[in-house]
């Protein structure tokens, strides 16, 4: 299945044209740089490093934060394709993924957690210590995630 794969067009195009590689791969920096850049700085806001930003600034964020997954799924997707034999077998990869899925749910977890705890601006309103369990949580798997899709380029 996997080899199949990498003969379809889309996996072709990445890893033999010109551009099809550096296009997808800027695509999910980018998509990288939305989805963990809004949910790291979200939680690094639940935590309390940022006092002057409300954490109900990040309510409408979460929108975002689901675009530039997407973006970082589709392109992943590409890039995947045009090596899958080699990436399914690939430890960091599979921990990357794995990080990957956690981290998405935690932010969908969080974000729920915010709705209900903060709402739509009240100040007065303080964080649980379990919504900022969640986001040290969160925070470990997105850094992982990003250590480990670094890996892959040198572990096999």
């Amino acid at each position: 299945m996997f080899a199949t794969l990498e003969t379809t067009e889309l996996a072709t195009w990445v890893a033999v044209s010109l551009w099809g590689y550096p296009i997808m791969l800027s695509l999910h920096v980018v998509g990288l740089a939305v989805v963990v850049g809004i949910f790291s700085m979200r939680d690094l806001c639940l935590l309390g490093l940022f006092p002057g930003i409300k954490p109900s600034a990040f309510l409408g964020l979460g929108k975002l934060g689901w675009v530039g997954f997407i973006v970082n799924a589709l392109s992943g997707f590409a890039l995947f394709a045009s090596q899958a034999t080699v990436f399914v077998d690939s430890i960091p990869f599979l921990v990357k993924i794995a990080c990957i899925a956690a981290g998405m749910v935690l932010a969908g977890v969080i974000q729920s957690r915010l709705r209900a705890e903060v709402g739509l601006g009240d100040s007065s309103a303080t964080i649980s210590k379990s919504t900022k369990t969640i986001a040290v949580i969160s925070l470990l798997l997105w850094l992982a995630a990003i250590i480990a899709g670094r890996l892959i380029a040198y572990i096999f």
